[in-house]
């Protein structure tokens, strides 16, 4: 790059256009072909044999055919034009092999041989690992938190000693895991981002490992969780060894010829600061181990939410996304224009306006010199707007409302008698002797649902009072108080048997307003 220095080995804009340009088969129109054929000089590739003659691609090539479906038939292909287009982009580097030829003519042909570039299979393999990522390969590494507190507390002793190999080696192994452990989270995450965005796709599949989800996200947490201050110590038991002396120690021992020391010496001093940055900042901003913990709590909720939408999904037996794809279908088989805007008027209901034609109905009151904007609207009915019909056309004249009046004066009769009833009930509340069981009279069933009726209304405030307070109803012109009695009880004869107060006693007086109340004002009352 322009920034770069031209010691530094880097890439110019040439050199950048050159590695772009390896990626050229992927866009290709015959990029299936191309990838198998970089398929069959890998397969050739493990099997030790690295430099191939058009013929053994034809060989190899015939073999992944024989063994996959989907690999196209190599004399169907024309391999000299594409093996041609991959050493143009710098995918194969092609040389002559004059040992094949077994005359001069031959020998003159000059038999091509192909094989790798370096950048090349790295560009290859590149694009196979895309094409193989999955699902089961976004995991959380749980296991390395301890080889973490275990490698720096032998960087510790190494630092102790002045073992510089030592400190070396354990700077770079932490190094690594923490890198191993960021990019881990990173497409687990991204994993759980494309699962939510997905809307259902697979739901049996998400269904199946929800379960084993969960605990793992759970079992990382709780890892991550445990380590976290246990590292934090770690890191600070390091630092206390010499920080200086431990990046200048694992400066020296690095055996990259081609960086300065003192390259060496920042390189690895932004190593440790990254490190530090994940295990025990300095600042008050929260470590990247918590940042990860959060994300991992936000992550559980994310699946639970997840779980809950794919659920619903399924209880509606087709999801929202199984609608839409068939609706595509439909629109996309439609044999004519007209069909696709029919198919579009029926879905959507998204037809041309009703245009009514209504007169005023005064014309006279309105000057005829007033344009539209300016004359006053006139009044549209609602069936006219909805159905295009004028009110009274087509059904007839509404139908005449029967009042009924005779039933409902025999209703009116009976719940003004039901009232009357409940209030002589009521009454006879007051007066009557044996209410607390003290006499051997008994209460009837008219007073006993008045009874019922005022002890709902006050034990209903129990819960929104103080336990020490009394509780009080009125109703039926009558008022009930029952006063706390811990340890005792009330009891009420009735023709139906006895009812049992516990930890009340209750008396019923004659109310001068019964208007009615909430709970919460009788029991203050």
């Amino acid at each position: 790059m322009a920034g770069q220095r031209s010691g530094s080995f880097g890439l110019d804009d040439f050199g950048v256009d050159d590695r772009l340009r390896l990626f050229s088969y992927v866009n290709a129109d015959n990029r299936l072909a191309y990838l198998w054929l970089l398929r069959a000089f890998e397969a050739a590739r493990t099997s030790y044999q690295v430099v191939l003659h058009t013929s053994d691609v034809h060989a190899a090539l015939a073999g992944l055919s024989a063994a996959h479906a989907e690999c196209p038939d190599p004399a169907t292909l024309e391999l000299a034009r594409l093996l041609d287009a991959l050493v143009d982009w710098g995918v194969l580097d092609r040389g002559q092999d004059g040992t094949r030829a077994a005359t001069l003519a031959e020998y003159r042909n000059r038999h091509s041989v192909y094989q790798f570039t370096e950048a090349g299979y790295r560009a290859h393999r590149a694009v196979e690992s895309v094409l193989a990522a999955g699902i089961e390969d976004s995991t959380l590494s749980r296991l390395v938190f301890a080889d973490l507190l275990a490698d720096l507390k032998a960087l510790r002793d190494a630092n102790e000693s002045g073992d510089a190999e030592e400190v070396y080696r354990k700077l770079n192994r932490l190094d690594r895991a923490l890198a191993d452990v960021a990019e881990r989270a990173a497409r687990f995450y991204h994993m759980l981002g494309d699962l939510g965005r997905t809307h259902d796709i697979r739901p049996e599949v998400f269904l199946a490992h929800k379960d084993a989800l969960l605990v793992h996200l759970r079992d990382f947490h709780d890892e991550l969780q445990r380590y976290t201050p246990r590292l934090r110590e770690a890191v600070h038991e390091v630092e206390a060894t010499g920080l200086d002396r431990m990046i200048e120690a694992a400066a020296e021992a690095d055996e990259r010829l081609f960086a300065t020391p003192a390259e060496r010496i920042s390189d690895w001093a932004r190593r440790w600061q990254g490190l530090r940055s994940w295990l025990a900042p300095s600042t008050d901003v929260p470590s990247e181990a918590e940042r990860l913990s959060g994300a991992t709590m936000a992550a559980i909720g994310d699946v639970l939410a997840l779980l809950r939408r794919v659920t619903e999904a399924r209880r509606g037996g087709v999801s929202r996304e199984s609608q839409l794809r068939h609706l595509a279908a439909w629109f996309t088989g439609a044999g004519s224009a007209e069909a696709a805007h029919a198919l579009f008027e029926v879905v959507f209901g998204l037809g041309a306006p009703r245009h009514a034609g209504v007169a005023y109905p005064d014309p006279e009151a309105i000057a005829s010199r007033l344009s539209w904007w300016e004359a006053p609207a006139v009044e549209l009915s609602r069936s006219l707007v909805q159905s295009g019909r004028m009110p009274g056309q087509g059904n007839g004249r509404p139908a005449r409302i029967d009042r009924s009046e005779a039933p409902r004066r025999v209703l009116r009769e009976r719940q003004l008698a039901d009232e009357r009833r409940q209030t002589e009930a009521a009454a006879g509340l007051v007066e009557h002797q044996g209410l607390t069981g003290e006499k051997d009279s008994n209460l009837s069933n008219d007073q006993t649902a008045a009874l019922r009726r005022l002890l709902d209304i006050a034990l209903s405030a129990r819960a929104a009072g103080r336990r020490d307070a009394p509780l009080a109803a009125a109703a039926f012109g009558v008022r009930l108080t029952l006063h706390p009695c811990p340890g005792r009880f009330s009891t009420v004869t009735t023709d139906a048997g006895r009812l049992h107060l516990d930890g009340y006693e209750l008396t019923v007086t004659t109310a001068e307003h019964t208007t009615a109340r909430r709970p919460a004002e009788a029991v203050t009352a």
